[in-house]
């Protein structure tokens, strides 16, 4: 008796029907099971700030087998400053000193702080004067991110190099957000990396992909909003901060993703107020929350929390399928 599978007419023998099985299987367990790692954490005790970079560092380690490829994060700081900071990237072929003889030669109120391949650079100088001014001058040279309390940082390699490269334990600060990324449908470069910040201030973290971000994009484009990669995660936070713009609350604006973003995805979006989580309506991405008088931490996964202290006496659960949660002002 002739098998079926090879009389079948979609499989002309049992090998290509394996790998068939084997490319459904890869899929499935890289969409619904593991695909990037998310976590972002909120210190409601301020004595705790000098700690947020040692825990967030421990959380981004624990989320490295959910998103190999590369990691970054945000760290806000709360103090009131009337400067701008600037989170350069910078890439190898540049001469760190050749780069800060130019940023002082052009501004006369730089001060520059130079971690591992990243600068962070305080000045008055507006955002679209100094935006400008590092396109022309730097071809290569990527603005990750900017505003009056955030600094980011973000690189490809293991997660766990990542956070040793930047020393992320020693960065203090009332909240933070972070990504681990499994690249599934761009390539493994900066340009892919998360967070992505497309206002001041703002940025954003993701796990899942969004199905209508070439068309939202076009839209956002006409609108004047300018992207640096084709990752729908930036197209999700440049929806994000058009919302904003317009003066909409967080909880407004993430509200209006759940009419206008289709998909699957778990957000964590913040600004230098506090951060916010949403998952989809179907959610099938997971999170986590814990919550204590001195901290909130939201995660892909407990283990990635398991470190914190106090976390067993936590009001742990799972946020509900979209239900907006926000912390801070």
């Amino acid at each position: 008796m002739e098998c079926w599978f090879t009389t079948f007419p979609l499989f002309k023998n049992i090998e290509l029907l394996i790998l068939v099985i084997d490319k459904i299987k890869n899929i499935y367990i890289t969409t619904f099971i593991y695909m990037c790692g998310i976590v972002g954490i909120y210190l409601k005790n301020k004595n705790l700030h000098d700690k947020l970079g040692l825990y967030l560092s421990v959380m981004l380690d624990n989320m490295s087998t959910r998103g190999p490829d590369s990691a970054g994060f945000a760290i806000y700081n709360n103090k009131k400053i009337n400067v701008y900071k600037y989170s350069l990237c910078i890439p190898s072929d540049y001469k760190i000193k050749e780069v800060e003889h130019k940023l002082h030669e052009k501004f006369n109120d730089v001060l520059i702080k130079v971690i591992s391949d990243h600068f962070i650079v305080s000045t008055k100088i507006t955002p679209k004067k100094f935006t400008k001014f590092i396109k022309e001058s730097f071809t290569n040279i990527t603005i990750v991110g900017y505003g009056k309390s955030i600094e980011i940082f973000k690189q490809v390699g293991n997660p766990k190099e990542i956070v040793k490269k930047f020393n992320l334990k020693k960065f203090s600060g009332s909240h933070a957000i972070g990504h681990t990324r499994m690249a599934t449908e761009s390539a493994i470069t900066l340009d892919g990396s998360h967070p992505y910040s497309t206002g001041e201030d703002e940025c954003l973290v993701h796990n899942g992909s969004l199905s209508n971000h070439n068309n939202l994009r076009r839209i956002l484009i006409k609108k004047g909003h300018k992207f640096d990669s084709l990752n729908d995660t930036e197209v999700a936070a440049g929806y994000i901060s058009n919302q904003l713009s317009k003066n909409k609350s967080m909880s407004k604006t993430l509200s209006n993703c759940l009419k206008n973003l289709d998909g699957f995805y778990t957000f964590i979006a913040g600004t230098n107020n506090g951060f916010a989580i949403l998952r989809d309506e179907i959610a099938c991405k997971p999170a986590v929350i814990a919550e204590t008088k001195d901290y909130v931490a939201v995660a892909s996964e407990f283990q990635a929390m398991a470190h914190l202290p106090n976390v067993n006496q936590a009001n742990i659960y799972e946020p509900e399928p979209g239900v907006i949660y926000t912390w801070g002002k």
